[in-house]
C-alpha cells in the first residue's frame, strides 16, 4: 500500500516509524510518503487567509493544496479529507481502505479549508464528536487501524479478526500465566482444552460484554439461532440478578 500525507507538520508522524506500522515499512508492505504543502504555497508561504464573506478565524486555501496534490504520482487513490462533518471512522471503514492501493491523506488546520478543496476528495472522515488542533492525530489514528489489516502485516490473519468491532461484538475477555495471579484465576473452561466449550464461552462472554457496554452494536447485528439463544440467557440471567438485588 502506498499512503501520501499532505499535512504541515510531518515531524508529528514520528510514531508511524516504529510498532506494526513501522515494520510494515521495513518489510516493503508499506510506502508512507510525507508533503508539506507549505512548500508549494505562492503567496509568500502563505498556506491560509481569510474567508470571503467575513468570519471568524482563517481558511486553508485551495492553491497549496492542489499543487501538492497535482506532485503525487496517483492513480485512482482514495482521497480522505479529516473532517469534523465528516463520516465517523469504524473498523469496517478501517477494512474497506485495507483494500486499497493508494491512500492520500489532507490534514487541515484552523478554521476549515476553502470548500473547493473537497473536488480532490473521495472522503470526508472524522474520528469522533470533537474538535482538534491539525488532521494529523486523526490520520495517525485510521493509518495505523488500517495498516494493521493488511495481509501479511500481522502474522496471523485470526489475530485482527477476533479484534473488538471486526466480528461486531467486542472481544471477549483473555488471559495468560500465571493461573492464579494475587488470587485472581482463570476461568477453568480455558483449563479444560475443550474446543467446543471455549468457543461458546468465548461466545457467550463477547455477547455478554457487548450487550452490557455497547448495546448500539447489537440493534444492527445479525445474530445467528445460536448467539440469539445465548444473548436470550444472558437477559434472563441479568434480570434475575437484578430482582434478587431489588
Amino acid at each position: 500500500m502506498k499512503i501520501d500525507i499532505l499535512t504541515l507538520f510531518p515531524d508529528m508522524f514520528a510514531p508511524l516509524e516504529h510498532s506494526i506500522v513501522g515494520k510494515a515499512k521495513e518489510r516493503g508492505l508499506l510506502d508512507i510518503n510525507y508533503h508539506n504543502f507549505r512548500e508549494n504555497a505562492e503567496k509568500a508561504r502563505h498556506v491560509d487567509d481569510e474567508p470571503y464573506g467575513g468570519g471568524q478565524g482563517m481558511l486553508l486555501r485551495a492553491q497549496p493544496i492542489f499543487d501538492t496534490y497535482d506532485k503525487i504520482a496517483a492513480k485512482n487513490p482514495r482521497v480522505i479529507l479529516l473532517d469534523p462533518a465528516g463520516r465517523t471512522f469504524d473498523q469496517s471503514y478501517a477494512e474497506e481502505l485495507a483494500q486499497e492501493n493508494e491512500l492520500i491523506f489532507i490534514c487541515g488546520h484552523y478554521e476549515g479549508y476553502d470548500e473547493r478543496i473537497k473536488t480532490l476528495v473521495t472522503d470526508e472522515i472524522s474520528i469522533g464528536d470533537f474538535v482538534l488542533t491539525g488532521g494529523e492525530l486523526a490520520a495517525m489514528t485510521m493509518i495505523d487501524a488500517t495498516v494493521r489489516l493488511i495481509p501479511e502485516v500481522i502474522g496471523k490473519e485470526a489475530s485482527h479478526q477476533d479484534d473488538s468491532f471486526s466480528s461486531g461484538l467486542l472481544e471477549y475477555p483473555q488471559y495468560t500465566r500465571p493461573y492464579d495471579f494475587r488470587g485472581m484465576t482463570v476461568p477453568d473452561v480455558l483449563m479444560s482444552g475443550h474446543h467446543k466449550n471455549i468457543r461458546r464461552w468465548r461466545l457467550e462472554e463477547s455477547l455478554r460484554k457487548t450487550y452490557l457496554r455497547r448495546p448500539d452494536l447489537l440493534e444492527t447485528y445479525e445474530f445467528s439461532k445460536e448467539e440469539a439463544e445465548i444473548l436470550e440467557t444472558i437477559k434472563r440471567e441479568l434480570d434475575e440478578m437484578k430482582d434478587k438485588k431489588d
